[in-house]
């Protein structure tokens, strides 16, 4: 016959190693906040699957909001005793996030854009700069709205460069001006990224007319090899005389447009633009959803930078278009002013939506081309931009 001592102990044991996996599992510790944040992950998730918005950003930033709010854990930094030995390893996407960080992630997205992008449609018409500069000020919208908000310079100036809408960017100089913010800045960027095909159409179409929108524009002249070449080393050693901090970036995207455009290293272009840019966009993305945790994205300040992420961006393809405009006039009517909104640093997001809006007004019109060179102009400009502030209110 079985001690009834036994069997109560027996009981007891049950019980507390229940409770144990119940105190150890993620529905102990998981808050109204974190289930908000689950929610939303989700939503961005059918967004990249479902509509199919940017799905390469937007698939690894929504899985790592997601992981973060069920087990944050997995961002959590390593312990060491008093000793200095090793008590926590810490969690898994704390040392993806040592890249964003320390900048090294956003610099290998620039050596891949870079050995991505024809450089040819810029070279060829280097009024496109124009262009990619009036897209900046969105940016400039960003700061000064920041600091009536109540953000610090360099908070501020951080913030700003979503207005650009250039993700790599906005985590380089969010990390060497206020690493707090690094969170809601990188999501901020990499949605209104992912969103540039709702975001741009309406007010490109707002701004201009039927018959502006159907304006085509003559065939880019040839650019010679020698030339797209010497480009990207020319604006290595302007851009770096001139703004030495911004050499990690923009030294980057020269030295893989160097690689595709030289014809000699055609290895180092492939894995740069193919196997190299995509694990340090899973690195990258995982790593920057991860810093959406509940407790640090669902406050006053985070509402504050996504508003005026969307004012920025609205500003800066609104700017970009009026002075598309003002350069049709000017041109007698040469320039579709289409492509000024292309100015922005999507790429080549932007300049496709400049494609698809002028192709609604006329399928026979093929802006494309045309709007890459606003388009590359638009990340150099933002990069510069960067590099300005950084030099300003950096430490």
């Amino acid at each position: 016959m079985r001690n009834p001592e036994e069997g109560g102990f027996i009981m007891d044991y049950i019980l507390e190693t229940l409770s144990g996996l119940l105190r150890d599992s993620g529905f102990y510790s998981i808050t109204y906040k974190n289930v908000i944040m689950i929610v939303v992950a989700c939503g961005l998730l059918y967004l990249a699957i479902r509509k199919d918005y940017e799905p390469l950003l937007l698939i690894p930033i929504a899985f790592g909001m997601l992981l973060v709010n069920l087990f944050p854990g997995i961002m959590a930094k390593p312990i060491y005793d008093a000793n200095g030995e090793l008590v926590s390893a810490g969690g898994l996407l704390h040392y993806f996030y040592l890249g964003d960080e320390f900048g090294i992630w956003p610099s290998l997205i620039f050596l891949g854009v870079g050995a991505m992008t024809d450089f040819g449609p810029l070279i060829a018409n280097p009024s496109s700069f124009l262009l990619g500069a009036a897209a900046q000020f969105g940016i400039f919208a960003a700061y000064f709205g920041a600091i009536l908000l109540g953000f610090e310079d360099g908070a501020a100036a951080a913030i700003s460069i979503i207005g650009g809408a250039d993700g790599p960017t906005s985590i380089f100089l969010a990390s060497k001006l206020s690493p707090g913010l690094m969170g809601p800045i990188a999501v901020a960027a990499y949605s209104y990224m992912s969103l540039v095909p709702i975001i741009q159409p309406p007010i490109m179409k707002l701004l201009t007319t039927k018959e502006e929108r159907k304006i085509k524009m003559e065939q880019l002249r040839p650019v010679s090899k020698l030339e797209k070449i010497l480009f990207p080393i020319v604006v290595t050693i302007i851009v770096v005389l001139i703004l030495p901090t911004m050499a990690p970036l923009v030294g980057m995207l020269m030295l893989g447009n160097l690689f595709r455009e030289c014809g000699v290293v055609r290895q180092l272009t492939d894995v740069a633009s193919n196997a190299l840019m995509y694990i340090v966009v899973i690195l990258l993305g995982t790593s920057v959803g991860a810093t959406t945790s509940a407790e640090a994205f669902l406050n006053i300040s985070t509402l504050k930078i996504v508003v005026l992420g969307l004012i920025a961006f609205a500003f800066g393809t609104a700017s970009g278009v009026i002075f598309g405009k003002i350069m049709c006039k000017v041109t007698g009517g040469k320039i579709n002013p289409l492509i000024g909104s292309a100015g922005v640093s999507a790429v080549p997001m932007a300049a496709r939506v400049s494609q698809k809006v002028g192709a609604e007004a006329d399928p026979t019109n093929f802006l494309l081309m045309h709007a890459m060179g606003p388009n590359v102009a638009g990340v150099i400009g933002t990069a510069v931009v960067a590099g300005t502030f950084l030099a300003i209110f950096g430490a």
